[in-house]
């Protein structure tokens, strides 16, 4: 279910990385040659990026577009979204705004809708907060009763301002409100990865996450993959037709700048996090993915640990 991808280097416009691409993810929304669930994402479509200059305009009626602390197109601006419930061909918009505006950080989904959840756009990804974009390819069963788990269990107040009723809104809830108490991207990731997967078992659970310098995912379930290039990295549910992709291992975390990769097997993040707080920060040079077994056992422990980091 959904595609999606996120990119960082130097500003390009957003058509380069959506429509004008063969096989990019305008393709993949009616033909996916990867896609392991669902066969089209019609159900909606949404893009953000992160502004270049003070005259670079946010979409969505304002949504976010306005210089953060670090002032317009920093690190720490806040992105502009664009998103629509209708299929990313049939947005007559579209192409003029690919076309015209460029950023040297974007996250852009389509959506293959899990049944019972929001159709509006409000459900369609990238979900925002301060600095953060964050999609979800994937579905968690009986996602509504997900909240019941005590493990997993938001405070009331933060349920209630979920922005759509679907599981990937849920899931940015938790995972939101770790993220503004100042946790690690990469272990916020792993541990809700691990946690849901101890209670849902069958979760598909492909997380993408970007403050407009890092791109944080995971791959639990779906395909994941990933392109480095000259200053510029992109990362993918599945590659398009350019040369160089390479595929990320299953049950892995990836953190990805322009200049290096890292890949890890999310037992060893989550065991990073016992430790000490687990580094969203990749190292100087890349560094090959490692092939990861799944490891029930580790995950079986993961929702206690996962309550014990939950914010007053």
């Amino acid at each position: 279910m959904c595609r999606h991808l996120a990119y960082l280097g130097p500003p390009v416009p957003l058509a380069r990385l959506l429509t004008e691409t063969r096989h990019g993810l305008y393709e993949q929304s009616w033909a996916p040659r990867r896609q392991r669930h669902g066969t089209v994402n019609a159900d909606g479509f949404g893009v953000g990026w992160y502004p270049d200059g003070p005259d670079c305009a946010g979409g969505e009626g304002g949504e976010g577009g306005e210089g953060g602390p670090d002032g317009p197109g920093g690190h720490g601006a806040h992105p502009a979204r664009y998103r629509r419930a209708v299929p990313i061909w049939a947005d007559g918009n579209l192409p003029d705004l690919a076309r015209t505006i460029r950023s040297h950080a974007v996250l852009a989904a389509v959506r293959d809708a899990t049944a019972g959840t929001t159709q509006d756009e409000s459900a369609a990804a990238p979900y925002a907060d301060g600095p953060w974009l964050f999609s979800h390819n994937g579905s968690v069963p009986d996602w509504t009763r997900l909240a019941d788990e005590p493990a997993l269990r938001p405070a009331p107040a933060d349920l209630l301002a979920m922005e759509a009723r679907c599981d990937t809104a849920l899931l940015w809830t938790l995972a939101r409100t770790r993220l503004r108490s100042g946790q690690p991207a990469g272990r916020v990731l792993a541990e809700l990865v691990l946690a849901v997967a101890a209670v849902r078992p069958s979760a598909r659970l492909n997380f993408l996450l970007t403050d407009g310098r890092t791109v944080t995912a995971t791959r639990f379930g779906d395909t994941l993959w990933y392109r480095r290039g000259e200053d510029a990295v992109t990362v993918a549910s599945e590659p398009d037709a350019a040369e160089g992709w390479c595929e990320v291992p299953e049950d892995s975390l990836l953190v990805a700048t322009p200049a290096a990769v890292r890949t890890t097997p999310l037992a060893e993040a989550r065991a990073a996090s016992l430790t000490g707080p687990f580094s969203a920060d990749p190292p100087v040079g890349p560094a090959p993915g490692r092939d990861a077994a799944r490891v029930p056992e580790t995950a079986v422990a993961a929702p206690e640990l996962f309550e014990r980091t939950r914010t007053p």
